[in-house]
Formats: structure tokens, sequence, C-alpha cells
């Protein structure tokens, strides 16, 4: 990648896979455009988005992206896909022959493309310069706003700071690392009246120091919403993952005064996936940062408010009225709730691991570790699809990564596409009847008491990195004593709680509960946190938009 020096311009980039196009799109640029902006460029998709990802961690705007549409392993189409992910407002333009071009024509509804050029572009003052122009113009006239970027200081065994830097990365917050002992860490700590002792440090955009932060207040200073507009609603989304982003958006599309709430970040366990793979309309895969970040968006663009950072910690009935508390004392009222709650992983019951927990022992992806991880020996303990997506993703940069299974085979927990992919992985091992019998370390993990379950044998391993996806605990807690759940916590709706086709004994109404309609009349649940749900994003999705239609339908009547 080859760019101007001054850090201040906006950027235009480029990206090509053929050396010298992509330095005469370059020169070409530099000639009319380089005193006032950046170049870059880049000669493949994935090198062009690690720039993208670089520049808008740093702060830095771009302007206009112009990709080639003829590259290997992704085209310029897949690419600009994910481009706007990192850089919506920017202008986006495909580069073709004179045979791709019914291909840019369709490209101008998939991914709202500016316009295409057809190579040659010579001469340039006719052909590609008046182009730029207008999409400059256009890019300075329309609503950007540079980016602030929060410094996070703190310690690489800290699991405060591993928290706060996964909170940020989650919620789509552009934040810088810096370790404490590094010398701009400790300036930094300097200039906010610090000593180190109390970690991590956070300097929101405007510069206001936050020492050892806790979610809510975070939220706050970097510009999530945390406080709802009013109190009352139409629909209270409880909830941001696959299924309550899915309902917000039909809800809010729909005329409803939605509300979404959720306690640490927007995706769910589907938001921490490093590759989704098998989701409809995705055929070469999407991240699940991606897919929430854009079900995010859609869900705003429709009039849904979303709230991040708040705990529910009770549902109350009075009437027609639902009314939701939340842990601060406050509380929101509305007609219909959807109980999006999703699951957690479950804690690996091992002698040493609770302690080790964020230094080193993380429960899900955690992918804002994963850079950390480079070089090293990394160890996933379990066998559904979330422990297969993120051996994938951490294989790109360790020296290892072991899978460790209780059972014989993969094959009975995970798609078959990611088994093959496991299976092809040259430098990942897949160990079965094997189990954690003890976690070791004194700030951080140092090593793990291996068990194989058929002999009883136990081997000690070196190990800094250990990522666990156990079985999921539904949310539901809260819930006890008001909505019916199953022995593991799990939500009981429609035909599932009823007996005989009898509903329940507090069943008020003349008609039986809906397909995903809990014991409280108005009140849903979509997604993992349902009895009996499939626990795949498709399926969660599919609920959310269901659970909708429901609302609709339970309001005509009331």
């Amino acid at each position: 990648m080859a760019q101007a020096a001054s850090p201040a311009r906006t950027v235009i980039l480029t990206v090509d896979d053929d050396p010298g196009v992509s330095r005469a799109v370059a020169r070409d640029l530099r000639r009319r455009y380089g005193e006032s902006h950046r170049i870059v460029r880049a000669e493949s998709g994935e090198a062009a988005l690690d720039a993208l990802r670089e520049l808008k961690l740093r702060g830095d705007q771009v302007a206009v992206i112009l990709a080639d549409y003829r590259m290997p392993q992704m085209n310029g189409i897949e690419f600009l896909e994910q481009a706007i992910d990192v850089y919506p407002g920017a202008r986006r333009v495909l580069l073709t022959a004179y045979a791709d071009t019914n291909a840019a024509i369709d490209a101008i509804n998939v991914i709202d493309l500016d316009h295409y050029l057809l190579k040659p572009w010579d001469p340039p003052e006719e052909k590609l310069y008046p182009v730029l122009d207008d999409l400059l113009d256009a890019w300075r006239a329309s609503d950007y706003r540079p980016v602030g970027i929060c410094k996070v200081v703190g310690h690489r065994w800290s699991a405060r700071s591993s928290g706060v830097r996964e909170f940020l990365a989650r919620n789509q917050v552009p934040y810088r690392w810096y370790s404490s002992d590094t010398p701009e860490g400790v300036r930094l700590l300097a200039a906010a009246g610090q000593d180190g002792e109390r970690l991590p440090l956070v300097i929101t955009p405007d510069g206001t120091p936050l020492v050892e932060p806790d979610d809510p207040d975070l939220a706050a200073q970097v510009g999530l919403a945390t406080t709802p507009t009013a109190e009352f609603y139409d629909l209270v989304v409880i909830g941001g993952g696959p299924a309550g982003l899915g309902a917000a958006v039909y809800g809010a599309s729909e005329g409803l005064r939605t509300v979404l709430v959720e306690r640490s970040a927007t995706g769910g366990q589907a938001g921490q996936s490093s590759r989704i793979e098998n989701y409809l309309g995705f055929p070469d895969g999407v991240s699940g940062a991606q897919l929430t970040d854009r079900a995010r968006r859609q869900a705003a663009k429709f009039g849904a408010e979303i709230l991040t950072a708040r705990e529910v910690t009770g549902l109350e009935v009075t009437g027609a009225s639902r009314t939701i508390h939340f842990s601060d004392g406050s509380a929101i009222a509305a007609h219909s709730v959807i109980l999006a709650t999703g699951v957690s992983y479950r804690q690996l019951d091992a002698p040493g691991l609770a302690d080790l927990t964020g230094c080193g022992v993380f429960y899900g992806s955690a992918l804002t570790e994963a850079a950390a991880c480079q070089g090293h020996d990394v160890y996933i303990v379990g066998g559904a699809n979330s422990a297969g997506q993120a051996a994938m993703f951490l294989a790109r940069g360790a020296k290892s990564v072991t899978i460790l299974i209780r059972g014989s085979s993969l094959s009975a927990s995970m798609s078959a596409y990611l088994v093959q992919q496991i299976s092809d992985a040259p430098n990942i091992t897949v160990r079965a009847g094997t189990v954690v019998e003890a976690g070791h370390g004194s700030d951080h993990l140092e090593q793990l008491t291996l068990r194989d379950v058929a002999s009883g044998h136990t081997e000690l391993v070196d190990a800094q990195w250990m990522f666990v996806f156990i079985g999921a605990a539904p949310l539901t807690d809260w819930l006890e004593g008001t909505v019916l759940r199953d022995a593991r916590g799990f939500i009981m709706a429609g035909p599932d709680m009823t007996l005989d086709g009898q509903p329940p004994e507090d069943w008020e109404l003349d008609r039986p509960p809906y397909h995903l309609e809990t014991n409280v009349p108005g009140v849903f649940v979509a997604g993992d946190a349902r009895a009996e749900s499939a626990k795949r994003v498709a399926s969660a999705v599919g609920e959310g938009a269901m659970a909708v239609m429901l609302v609709h339908r339970y309001l005509e009547q009331s």
C-alpha cells in the first residue's frame, strides 16, 4: 500500500490486483488530487479492507473508493459491499471492462454504486477527473462527520481492559489501544492524573477521562443512546441479537413505536461470530459484526430507538400495559413486548479458570483478542458452529488451534461445511474425548490440565489463550414468577405450553395463545431464548419478524 504522507487530508482509495493498473490509477489520481487528498492503493480486496479498517480506527475520512471488478478471491462488487460497512458515506466507483457493464449496472442496485468507469480511462482529463470531481463535490455536501476516536489505556492481562475493548468494538465505537507500559500509554495516564493502578483508562473524543468505567457510563460518554425518549411505546423489544434486531426492523417499518433494549451490545452471540457462511443471501459469508451493523442501521432508519447498556430486571403486567423495569430503578411501558434475550455461554467449571476469565480465558469469540494470538497456540473448547467459526478465524494468525470436544466427533453438533473447512486447515487439530480439568497461571493463563474422558489420563500443556463455547444458558432469571419457563429456563410459548390443547391455567383470554406468545398476553418470545428453538441466525430473524406480525394481531384484538 502506497500513500501520501499528510494524515490530515481525506482519502481516495483505489484497489486493483494488476500492479501496473494499480500504479497507473494512483498516478493519475495523485496528479490531480495529490495535494488535497491522500491517495491510498491496494492490490487485493482483503488488503484494501485492512487499509480501510486501519483508516477507520485512526478516525480518517475516506471520500471515494475505486475498485476493479475482476479481482480474484474477492471481486470489486464483493469488496465494495464490505467496504460500505466500514465507510458507508464514501462514494463508490467500479472499474470495469466493456464486457462487464451488465455486472456494473446490476451493482448500482446491489451496493448502491455511484458510478462505473470503463477501462482504459484515457485521457483522464475527459473520462476520470470529471467523474471524480462530481463525486467529491457530492461527498463534501453530504452529512459526513469526522468520527472521534476513543483512547483506551490498559493492561494486556486485565479482564476489565479486555471487556471495555470488546464493548467498544461490538458497539462499532472506534478506539485506539495503548498498553499502560508503553511511552504513549504512560503519557496518557500522566495527562489524566493517573498512576496506572486503576485500569482501564478511557479518554473520550472530547478529552474526558474515564477510570474503570462501567458499561452504562461508558455508553453514555461515547455517544450511545441509553435513555428512552418516551415513557410509553407500542412495542418494547428486549435483546439486540438477530431476533431482536429483526423484530425492531419489522416493528418500526410497520409503524409501531418501537424501542429495543440491549444490556451490552447489539448482535448477541451472532454478532461475535467472525464468519457466518450459511446465512441466506451471503454466498461468500458475512461477519457477525457486519450483519449486526447493517441490521442496526436498518432499524434506526425506520425510526426504532436502540438503547445500549440497559439491564432489564423485571416485567410487570398492569391491565393492558406491560411495564419494563431497569436496574437503575427507572421503567418504560408498552402495549406489547417481544422477549429476544438470547443466551449466554455456560461457564466452564474447572479449578483455576474463574480467576483467569478475561486474562487468557474468554467465553465467546472475543475477537478483539485475536491480534494478540498471532503466533501462539490457542485452545477452543466446544463443538458447535460458533466454536468452528472462531477456530477458522483464529487459525489465520495463530501458530496452532486445538479444538477440545467431549464427544467423539464434530459432525454431531457442527455444520458439515465447517467440519470440512476445519479438516482442511493445516494448523487446526481436533482432540475428541478431551475435557479441561484445570487452568493454571498467576495473572494470566499459562497452562491447562487436559483429561482423556475414556482413559482418565491427564496431560499438562502450555497455553496462553482459551476460548470457551460450551452450551448456552438463557438470560431469563428476571422473568421468574411472571413468564412460564421450562426446567432449563427457556421461555415457553404457544403450543409448547398448552396441555392437551388447553391454554395455561392463568390464561385469561377466550382465544388460545398465539404461536410465539407466552402465558402473558401481549408478551412474545423470539430466538434462542424460546424453548425448542432452532438456535440459528436465520430462524431467529424469522421469529423476530413473525413475532411482530403476531403483535399486530394482538393489538387489533385488544
